[in-house]
């Protein structure tokens, strides 16, 4: 394992930190157990996030965080950080790293172009001395490690939600069904989902509510509660007061388990060892070939023992 750096040290109290976390929704979720990490081991630092605005509730209400700014390079110049840290990657990315103005440039050092780095971060597997698959969550706290945040357990992920009850729950216990995806070969098909919603309904006495975003089409299950296009406040509040929650890999999956349901998700062509449920109750279901092979009875009873196991630990 590389040595820590000193970044931290050398950073004065109540020093400034912009982290670049532009976007989607998981990778920003999976973003919140590190910054949660450099705010424990270093509260005097007044820390921002860099991301798009579709993106910036999901750090909006954070008590690690001071400020979220807009992906412009007048914006982190005028916050004047002391470390600029680039989580995201790309060629705008490193730009705004490159010219934030910060006294140290943090990335990876397979980021490209290399010159916009100072200090360059290795992989999170010679961090955490492993050779296995690092799940997300761990190769961005692994960059605070480097940087000198003290190794220790990387917590659950932080979504802010509104107090009270959500206006979208149902009366009663409900399970959260996200039935889309990214691409059509991370999407379950339709029907099964619909399976799975009447056996929830019938034999564990919850009831569905699919989740949607404003582009996406719920139609097929218009007989159940469906929420679509709501705000991410409104969908955190919605999954935090959920039994149990059934999806694709998607970014709402990440949502959900930041509240700790417990979850059944249906992985296609994505690597679950790095997507997976991070710090809750869940079950990865990998399909064999298309994801429609991913069998109904092989999700009842993945949700039947994970909602068991889940209350039994209350």
């Amino acid at each position: 394992m590389p040595a820590q750096t000193d970044i931290l040290a050398q950073l004065p109290r109540h020093g400034r930190v912009a982290i670049i976390r532009l976007r989607s929704l998981g990778d920003c979720v999976l973003s919140t157990p590190a910054i949660s990490l450099l705010h424990h081991a270093r509260p005097d630092l007044e820390i921002a996030v860099v991301a798009e605005d579709r993106f910036a509730d999901v750090f909006r209400g954070n008590p690690a965080i001071a400020q979220i700014l807009p992906p412009t390079i007048r914006a982190v110049r005028q916050f004047a950080p002391e470390l600029c840290l680039n989580q995201h990657g790309g060629t705008r990315s490193a730009r705004l790293t490159m010219l934030s103005g910060a006294r140290f440039r943090a990335g990876l050092d397979i980021f490209k172009p290399a010159f916009a780095y100072n200090v360059p971060i290795p992989t999170a597997q010679e961090i955490l001395g492993v050779d296995r698959r690092v799940h997300t969550a761990e190769h961005m706290a692994s960059m605070m490690f480097y940087l000198g945040v003290e190794r220790t357990w990387i917590p659950r992920a932080y979504v802010p939600a509104p107090t009270g009850r959500s206006p979208h729950a149902p009366a009663g216990a409900y399970a959260m069904i996200h039935p889309l995806a990214a691409t059509p070969e991370k999407t379950w098909p339709a029907a099964s989902f619909g399976d799975i919603a009447r056996f929830l309904e019938t034999s564990m006495q919850l009831q569905p509510v699919f989740i949607g975003g404003p582009d996406e089409d719920l139609t097929p299950f218009h007989q159940w509660r469906t929420v679509v296009g709501a705000p991410l406040p409104e969908v955190a509040q919605l999954m935090r007061d959920a039994a149990l929650f059934i999806g694709n890999d998607s970014g709402p999956a990440h949502v959900a388990a930041a509240f700790g349901l417990p979850m059944v998700v249906l992985f296609g062509p994505s690597d679950a060892e790095i997507w997976s449920p991070w710090r809750t109750v869940g079950k990865v279901l990998r399909a064999e070939g298309p994801i429609s092979n991913i069998a109904v009875p092989d999700v009842v009873r993945a949700a039947e023992r994970v909602y068991g196991v889940h209350e039994a630990q209350k």
